[in-house]
């Protein structure tokens, strides 16, 4: 069953496409493709079809590395 519901934290394509595009959102990105790059694309995949849960898991060891947290918390401002 397809979940296209919108879970009141999550954010929008348009917001998350904003926020890669900002340069912590770049650095973000660069950092998950080099210590994460399978994960990365697993999660992506998990993602667009709508298990987010899962895909934050999958991404949880690269997101927790403190360069991708001090990045997290730039792009939360």
């Amino acid at each position: 069953m397809e979940q296209n519901f919108k879970h009141p934290n999550q954010p929008t394509m348009e917001e998350l496409l904003r926020l890669a595009a900002t340069p912590a959102g770049k650095q973000l990105i660069a950092l998950m493709k080099q210590k994460g790059g399978n994960d990365l694309q697993i999660a992506m995949k998990q993602a667009a079809a709508g298990d987010y849960a899962q895909a934050k898991r999958t991404m949880e060891s690269v997101l927790s590395d403190p360069q991708a947290q001090k990045l997290l918390k730039e792009l939360g401002r």
